[in-house]
């Protein structure tokens, strides 16, 4: 009986790695498939505990999470054949595993972004070509964005990938470019037409406010003006008012005190020489007193 234990013991070791090699785990973020002497058989296969033939099935195991493509710089062409430096990234995911693992060289993800890269620059190429170099470097990166995501869909499917954004870093003349100078030109004579714009502008709002504060004040001088005739009116009726009361109570004296102002008048500056007959009536209140 003891000689039968060790090919006994041999027979559980052989089915205990049998059931170890048989189960598998897909971690969260991940997607696998299975290949059976080198086909596969069962693909896109989710996270969790999941069972295989051993020693004639194999798994291979791919990130599913969003992936980066970050490549250099590129120089393109725009529709007036001058060149833009293009700096660019790419998000991108595995869509479908099979295909991947087949487009792939065995879902090798080096490879994958090998063949991905010519597929963004060459769609890349062709909007740009489409565009003027002040369409390019002035904005409307979104809807270029879009355009791309459109036209990537297709070939990236054929490797099983889907783009899930591109994006523009940036875009740069390139410094060797003989279009520097024309771009830095036409940029300022853009700013100076912008600057002299707004100098007009300023002008002509300026112009508006001193005439409307040139109105408004001829408005509160002749307001002005009106009130203080009438001011004047109202006073010239009220001394009239009170020099015909004064005038009512005793005549000569209201006559002497109007030729006594006519006197201080006519002599303020103490310089004045007057020539008149003794009898005038200018002088009356100068001559001897009346009996």
């Amino acid at each position: 009986m003891l000689r039968g234990y060790p090919l006994i013991i041999l027979l559980a070791v052989a089915g205990l790695l049998g059931a170890m090699g048989s189960v598998f785990i897909v971690n969260e973020g991940q997607t696998a498939l299975v290949l059976n002497l080198g086909k596969v058989v069962r693909s896109d296969i989710k996270p969790g505990l999941h069972f295989k033939w051993p020693l004639v099935e194999e798994v291979r195991k791919f990130d599913q999470r969003i992936l980066t493509l970050d490549d250099a710089p590129e120089r393109y062409l725009t529709s007036e054949k001058k060149d833009v430096s293009v700096d660019f990234f790419v998000k991108w995911r595995i869509s479908d595993v099979s295909t991947f693992y087949r487009a792939a060289s065995g879902g090798n993800e080096e490879a994958a972004k090998q063949r991905l890269t010519p597929i963004i620059k060459d769609a890349l190429r062709n909007q740009i070509n489409r565009l003027s170099l002040q369409e390019v470097v002035s904005g409307g990166r979104v809807d270029l964005t879009a355009r791309l995501l459109t036209e990537t869909k297709g070939g990236a499917a054929t490797l099983g990938i889907e783009i899930v954004d591109i994006r523009i870093k940036r875009i740069n003349l390139p410094e060797d470019s003989t279009i520097l100078d024309s771009v830095f030109e036409r940029m300022r004579a853009e700013r100076t037409r912008v600057a002299n714009q707004l100098r007009a502008e300023g002008s002509e709002g300026s112009d508006e406010i001193r005439s409307e504060a040139e109105r408004e004040r001829q408005v509160i001088l002749a307001e002005a003006e009106r009130d203080a005739q009438r001011l004047r009116g109202a006073g010239d009726a009220k001394a009239a008012e009170l020099a015909a009361a004064a005038y009512g109570q005793d005549a000569e004296f209201y006559a002497f005190y109007r030729s006594l102002e006519a006197y201080r008048n006519a002599m303020a500056d103490g310089r004045t020489t007057l020539v008149l007959d003794p009898d005038s009536e200018f002088l009356q209140y100068f001559g001897t007193e009346k009996r």
